[in-house]
């Protein structure tokens, strides 16, 4: 006679990108293991794989595809995750900025923290006073390549990732996607671009939506007390 299944629980949470409301259970023993392996390894690869393999395994809705969501929509779906899996708080040691050395423990609140959202930002930038570009946000694979790749890290790679990000070229008239362009094909086209567009550029990605939350701690030597941000995914399990 088989042993009788244990059923999970199921919530509902929004990806932030999309606001399309989807429903997830908790990770079991099974994906706590994978996270544990990866998290042993210290290889931030390894590490992303056993994410993207945990969400996939825990999303219960149909049709969405890990691999193309957003870096930010991974991070907040995963802290999610974890939140309804081992607890819905965290230990976390921070470094007190008034020293710059004294290292206290403190709790979050997972339930807290959101997506902060910049009013400046937007998806599509005007080049000039016809043509335009839209956006997307980097995948997570897209992430880890271009900024943990330590051995090909480098300006050609960023601007790589720049032209991965490039939605559509359009105007009143026409829309070039980018699946009709190769990527040196984009690259070539970036380059044809003004000092004060590419800074529109830059403004996309240092104004994207990410993980953020504010904590208060007091410096136990000095008294003093000091807010620290904290941003990304790493610093909720430092």
């Amino acid at each position: 006679m088989p042993l009788p299944k244990i059923n999970s629980p199921t919530y509902e949470l929004v990806i932030p990108s999309s606001k399309k409301k989807i429903r997830y259970r908790p990770f079991l023993v099974k994906e706590e293991k994978i996270l544990v392996i990866a998290m042993e390894s210290n290889e931030i690869k390894d590490i992303a794989t056993a994410v993207k393999q945990v969400l996939n395994n825990c999303i219960l809705s149909r049709g969405i595809n890990i691999d193309k969501l957003s870096t930010f929509d991974i991070e907040y779906l995963f802290l999610n995750v974890r939140g309804k899996s081992v607890g819905e708080s965290v230990e976390i040691k921070v470094t007190c900025p008034d020293d710059g050395e004294t290292q206290v423990e403190t709790t979050v609140n997972l339930d807290e923290i959101q997506i902060l959202t910049d009013p400046e930002h937007t998806t599509d930038i005007k080049l000039d006073e016809t043509v335009s570009m839209r956006m997307k946000y980097p995948s997570l694979d897209q992430f880890i390549k271009e900024n943990f790749d330590v051995d090909n890290i480098g300006f050609d790679q960023s601007f790589d990732m720049i032209a991965a990000c490039v939605d559509t070229v359009y105007n009143d008239e026409e829309i070039w996607k980018s699946s009709d362009f190769t990527p040196a094909e984009m690259v070539e086209f970036l380059e044809g671009l003004g000092s004060k567009q590419f800074k529109q550029l830059e403004k996309f990605f240092a104004t994207m939506p990410r993980l953020y939350h504010e904590i208060k701690v007091i410096n136990p030597k000095t008294k003093v007390e000091s807010t620290i941000p904290l941003e990304g995914l790493a610093a909720f399990f430092n």
